[in-house]
């Protein structure tokens, strides 16, 4: 007997040397390793939508100051070369000044300048409800002379505070979010503060300024109004003005945010300002 052992691969089945191939099995396919890191996209179906939106809005804008180019380019070859202005559309009956927001303004601000265009028609609206509540208040009883003192100066405010509001912060804050100019934006938020405290002041109505039945606040509802028919006007213009200064508020957070997150920090508007006054 050979002392070494017998040959493994004897067997001509098994033998992988042997002609006509081998029979081995295949070996079974490795376990999917658990542990293993997969790269998974981050941006996933929802953010490849904001980012399209986000083009196609970008895309729209520069269409439209083309176009724009366009038009003024048109309209100054026709002047013969002098400055075109903007053309006065609003309002539409008797068109005083020039107001296009959806032309104007860029697509992602539009909705800050369209709130902010309610807060200015919406003061309007406040300023003439106290020429309303006035006027109820000298039919109803009120005194012959602080009736009439109280419609009369109610009516001068309407005239006078309202075109104040416009020239002040709503026509800068249309140039500042037209041109993007910090200097617009800087004169804005100034205006706008002292416009939101106006407007607290009227709500409240004390007697400092005019007459206590003036302004439709709550202090002439309490105090002036002697039935509650008179009353009610009075209560109504307090809720109006307490309404308009929660937009203006909403506003002013908006506008800064967007003026912070330009890029336009608060250094720079006060520089440009400094250097007007100056």
């Amino acid at each position: 007997m050979s002392r070494y052992e017998a040959n493994p691969f004897a067997e001509d089945d098994v033998n992988p040397f042997a002609g006509g191939g081998s029979r081995l099995t295949p070996l079974p396919p490795e376990p999917y390793d658990r542990g293993a890191t997969v790269d998974i996209p981050l941006d996933n179906s929802r953010s490849f939508k904001k980012k399209e939106k986000e083009l196609k809005a970008k895309e729209a804008e520069l269409s439209r100051k083309e176009r724009e180019l366009r038009k003024q380019e048109e309209a100054i070859e026709k002047a013969g070369g002098k400055v075109v202005k903007d053309k006065k559309n609003f309002p539409p009956f008797a068109p005083i000044i020039h107001h296009d927001i959806q032309n104007d303004v860029p697509i992602h601000l539009q909705k800050i300048m369209y709130v902010a265009f309610s807060t200015f028609l919406g003061f309007a609206f406040c300023m003439f409800w106290s020429i309303v509540a006035a006027s109820v208040y000298c039919v109803n009883g009120g005194w012959l002379g602080t009736g009439i003192g109280a419609v009369i100066l109610s009516i001068f405010n309407f005239i006078i505070v309202c075109p104040l509001a416009y020239f002040l912060w709503y026509r800068p804050l249309y140039r500042a979010m037209r041109t993007d100019s910090a200097l617009s934006f800087a004169g804005f938020f100034l205006s706008y503060c002292l416009h939101i405290g106006f407007c607290v002041f009227c709500s409240i109505s004390p007697p400092v300024l005019w007459s206590g039945a003036t302004i439709a606040g709550i202090i002439p509802a309490v105090v002036y109004a002697r039935n509650l028919f008179v009353q009610m006007f009075y209560f109504i213009g307090f809720g109006l003005y307490v309404c308009e200064t929660l937009l203006c508020l909403w506003v002013l957070k908006q506008v800064y945010t967007y003026f912070r997150g330009s890029g336009k920090g608060p250094s720079e508007a006060t520089r440009e300002a400094m250097r007007a006054a100056i």
